[in-house]
This record gives structure tokens, C-alpha cells and sequence, in this order.
């Protein structure tokens, strides 16, 4: 127990502590607005496509793959984001419905959910073929989510649909993804100096994602929001997966699928959501909110998590 808390303990503080530091930074008049804006359309169109490119390039797909298991986490996370904009129309405000909804479905899988599968096999075991199976959709689900659900967007018609088709077209990070399984697909291999210039930039994307995150958020909006975030926070460290994880050891699931399950339902909301939201004309402070307080509290509920599946000889 005491292990697994210091685990994820080192996994989820540094991220927080990051994005406090962007905080700190933007009262030291290191960072201002305009540089934050700036910095999140570079993490956004350059350095996080980068990282999914290079994510997803370097997985042997056809080494690992579970037919059933990945149409499980495609199936169950269509199924939450279907559940979550369903309730967004019930008890949320027009202008953080797409926020919520992205905030509640949306895990920080590639980063967190390799670390934990990692740590405990010693190897990525089933973490990949669950960032395929779902990293596209989250993004996808995203872009129409935001663009359809923006109050700027005025009523869904053709033409709404079709900016919102063109939007996720265009989308760099959409084009990362796709672009990052062909090559995979291709069985080509890079050469040294790209392979090294392209890890220089993607790892660019989570600290400057997460600093210029710290010195946009707004203190006094988060307040604005607090019961939302709340609710969203509670839904995705843990409603997600008590619905989820009971069903996954029904179909048989264990170890090391189950915990790349766990990842995927119950782990915090991805910084990239904050990036993504800000770079589609979202207010972007309930995103933060959720981002900064599923961080802080993640490292709590997936010890707990841990702890459960491992009592019950799931893991």
C-alpha cells in the first residue's frame, strides 16, 4: 500500500507542482497572457502531435494484439463520452458543456498509463494497444465535442457540421496520431538524427503545456466553477471506473489489461484537453480546474484503486 502510494505519488505531484510553477512564474511577470497564448498554439499544433507521433510509431501492434480487448476500450469509452454529453444537456451551462464533457472522459493514458504498467511488470504489457484503441477517439470525440458544443458555434446546422468536420480534418494533433500508426504500420525505421531532433520537440509538450496551463488559470473563475469541477473530478477519478472495472473482470480481464483498463477509466484528466480546449475558442478555466484538482487527487484514488483489485487477486 505504502509503496503504491508513493508510486503514484511520483507520478501525479510533478505534474501538479509544474503547473503551480506556472502559476508562480506568471506572478514573478515570467509569463503574461499573451505568452501563455502563444506557447499553448505551440504545444498544440507542433509539440503535442510530435509526441503522439512518436508515442504511437514505436508500438509493435501486431506483436500485442487483443481483438477483444481493444474493442473494449474503444466500446466503453465511446459509451462514457455518450453518457457525460447526455448529462451535460441535463444540469450543465451551455458554455462549459464541451469542457465537462472532455474534462470527464479524457485520462492522461500515454503518460501515466505506461509509468504504472511499467512499474509494476516491468514492461508497457498492454498500455499500447489501449492508447490506440482510444487516444483516437478521445481526440476525435474532442474535436467535434468542443466545436459543437462552443457557444460561439450558434445552432448545429450544415455549415456547423461542416466546419466541424474540416475542423478535425485539419486538426495537427488528429494528423500526429494518423500519421504516428502508419508508420508504425510501415515498419520503416528513422533515422538516428530525426528520431533525435523529434524527441527534442515532443518533449517540449508536457512541461510546456502544463506551465502555460498554470499562468492562464484564473483563480477567481475556478471558484466560479468549483461545484462543476467537483462533479466532473468525481465522475472521472471514480464513477468511470466503478462502472467500468466490474464489467472489465466480468469479460475476464486481469493484470496487466486491467490495469491499462484502470488507467483509461479512472486516472486524471490529460493536460492536452486544457491545450486543445484553449486552441478552439474555450474559456478553458473549468479544464484547468478539473486538470489541476483529478492531478492532485489521483494519486489518492488510484492507490485505492490499486489496492481494491489487488485484495480481490485481480492483479
Amino acid at each position: 500500500m505504502t509503496e503504491n502510494l508513493i508510486f503514484s505519488l511520483n507520478a501525479t505531484l510533478p505534474i501538479f507542482l509544474t503547473m503551480a510553477a506556472g502559476i508562480l512564474f506568471r506572478r514573478m511577470g515570467l509569463m503574461d497572457e499573451d505568452f501563455a497564448a502563444k506557447t499553448n498554439a505551440f504545444v498544440f499544433r507542433i509539440a503535442l502531435p510530435a509526441l503522439l507521433f512518436e508515442d504511437l510509431s514505436c508500438v509493435a501492434f501486431d506483436a500485442v494484439w487483443d481483438v477483444k480487448f481493444v474493442l473494449f476500450c474503444f466500446g466503453i469509452t465511446a459509451v462514457c463520452i455518450l453518457i457525460l454529453t447526455f448529462a451535460s444537456f441535463l444540469f450543465v451551462e451551455k458554455a462549459s458543456r464541451g469542457e465537462f464533457v472532455q474534462g470527464g472522459y479524457r485520462s492522461s493514458a500515454a503518460i501515466l498509463g505506461i509509468a504504472l504498467i511499467q512499474n509494476i511488470y516491468g514492461n508497457s504489457g498492454m498500455a499500447p494497444l489501449m492508447i490506440v484503441a482510444t487516444v483516437p477517439l478521445y481526440n476525435v470525440a474532442a474535436v467535434f465535442i468542443l466545436s459543437l458544443m462552443n457557444p460561439k458555434q450558434g445552432r448545429l446546422d450544415g455549415k456547423a457540421l461542416k466546419k466541424s468536420l474540416r475542423g478535425v480534418a485539419a486538426n495537427p494533433i488528429i494528423w500526429g496520431i494518423l500519421l504516428g500508426v502508419l508508420w508504425s504500420l510501415s515498419g520503416l525505421s528513422m533515422p538516428a538524427v530525426a528520431e533525435k531532433t523529434l524527441h527534442n520537440i515532443a518533449v517540449l509538450a508536457t512541461p510546456l503545456g502544463l506551465m502555460s496551463m498554470g499562468a492562464s488559470f484564473e483563480g477567481k473563475k475556478a471558484l466560479a466553477k468549483l461545484r462543476l469541477t467537483i462533479v466532473c473530478s468525481l465522475i472521472k477519478l471514480i464513477g468511470l471506473a466503478a462502472a467500468g472495472l466490474p464489467l472489465a473482470a466480468a469479460l475476464g480481464f486481469r493484470g496487466e489489461k486491467l490495469i491499462a483498463i484502470l488507467i483509461m477509466l479512472g486516472s486524471a484528466t490529460t493536460v492536452s484537453s486544457y491545450i486543445m480546449a484553449k486552441n478552439m475558442d474555450c474559456e478553458g478555466t473549468l479544464t484547468a480546474s478539473v486538470v489541476m484538482m483529478t492531478t492532485l487527487f489521483s494519486a489518492v484514488t488510484l492507490t485505492g484503486w490499486l489496492y481494491l483489485l489487488r485484495s480481490m487477486g485481480l492483479i
